[in-house]
């Protein structure tokens, strides 16, 4: 992609950014983002901000992060690099956006913490002519396109692992539900498709909707369901991420429990899967993270270009505020133990010797991880 002429779309947009550059600048708090701003030129002056709810060790810093910043420079490699902050906090990442709006990007991916406390922000960029990308997580307001795994499909893989680890038995079983933060819209689509294969097939015990998918919200969750149902009368949890899956293992662990029911998980983190050759969990869903970030910097390059989304999209969703978005959803992998060759390490995401520690060499060589 070389230098070019600024489209019309670009060109009002600019204007629109410089009339309301003050008016946002004494009202928004700048924190959290750094970087210059771009101007809606060509490609040598497109700037893209990215938002993130988690760094260091969380998936998004681990895959997300470096996976964005290499497509978005592939894919436009005359543009200054991405500014991308991370937070847990969802009032830091408001700021975060408020600060981004000011510097005036062109166009933001965003992976939202809290996607109704950002929605006024999502509304301040929309007026400022910045398009949003969704990444991950449906954001509410005005968003121009959403990139995401298919969260009934992630659910539903999930439910299915469940029934498959309890066999004959699962008729009958007793469960526990270890879902994600109401403020989440994906937490829903995952809880959804699980109920989708699980309901009628076993008995939901305890179900929890865990407070900003925090894992010390969800082991004091699993401690009471255990003092409520007994350990030994818990057959399978279904944990809708790896962090959550790793508070019900910890929470087990410290009532004295035996060796784990079947515990699922999703995202396909290191510690996960180590719990998995282990024998602390039994799956892991895998979402290769590299398509996602790929169709996210295609679908950002194209708003902030002035172009549409729609000829970059698989189908259209809706947030509760807008209809229509264009969204690309990607497909996920069910991982268990004997998977974790053919998909993870295949695929280069983690090395044998990253999964295989001392301690679990003897359980990885039963798992066929050597080599």
């Amino acid at each position: 992609m070389g230098l070019g002429a600024a489209t019309p779309a670009v060109k009002r947009r600019a204007l629109t950014r410089a009339a309301l550059a003050v008016t946002i600048a004494a009202g928004l708090a700048l924190t959290g983002a750094c970087g210059t701003g771009g101007g809606g030129g060509g490609d040598g002056d497109l700037t893209v901000g990215v938002l993130l709810p988690g760094g260091g060790a969380s998936r998004f810093g681990r895959f997300d992060r470096p996976l964005l910043e290499k497509q978005l420079e592939r894919q436009c490699p005359a543009c200054p690099a991405p500014t991308i902050a991370a937070t847990s906090d969802p009032a830091v990442q408001r700021q975060q956006l408020e600060s981004l709006i000011t510097r005036q990007v062109d166009v933001l991916i965003l992976a939202a913490v809290d996607p109704q406390l950002l929605r006024p922000s999502v509304e301040a960029a929309h007026r400022a002519g910045i398009p949003v990308v969704a990444y991950d997580r449906l954001a509410q307001g005005p968003i121009s396109g959403y990139v995401t795994f298919d969260g009934a499909t992630v659910g539903r893989l999930q439910g299915e692992a469940l029934l498959k680890a309890l066999g004959t038995k699962a008729a009958g079983a007793r469960i526990v539900m270890m879902n994600g933060a109401t403020t989440d819209p994906n937490a829903g689509w995952f809880k959804r498709g699980a109920l989708s294969v699980l309901d009628g097939k076993v008995r939901i015990g305890k179900s929890y909707d865990t407070v900003g998918w925090r894992p010390e919200n969800a082991f004091a969750d699993m401690t009471r369901a255990i003092a409520a149902l007994g350990a030994d009368h818990i057959d399978g949890v279904l944990a809708a991420n790896d962090s959550l899956a790793g508070a019900v293992v910890a929470a087990l662990k410290a009532a004295g429990a035996g060796p784990p029911p079947p515990i699922t998980g999703q995202d396909a983190d290191l510690p996960a899967v180590r719990r998995i050759v282990k024998g602390d969990q039994y799956m892991t869903v895998y979402k290769p993270f590299e398509p996602a970030a790929a169709a996210a910097a295609k679908m950002a390059i194209a708003l902030g270009r002035g172009e549409t989304a729609g000829s970059l999209a698989t189908r259209t969703v809706g947030n509760g505020t807008t209809e229509d978005i264009p969204a690309v959803l990607l497909p996920s992998v069910p991982v268990t133990v004997g998977d974790i060759k053919g998909t993870l390490v295949k695929d280069g995401m983690y090395t044998i010797g990253q999964i295989c520690t001392p301690a679990l060499r003897s359980a990885c060589a039963e798992a066929g991880l050597t080599g």
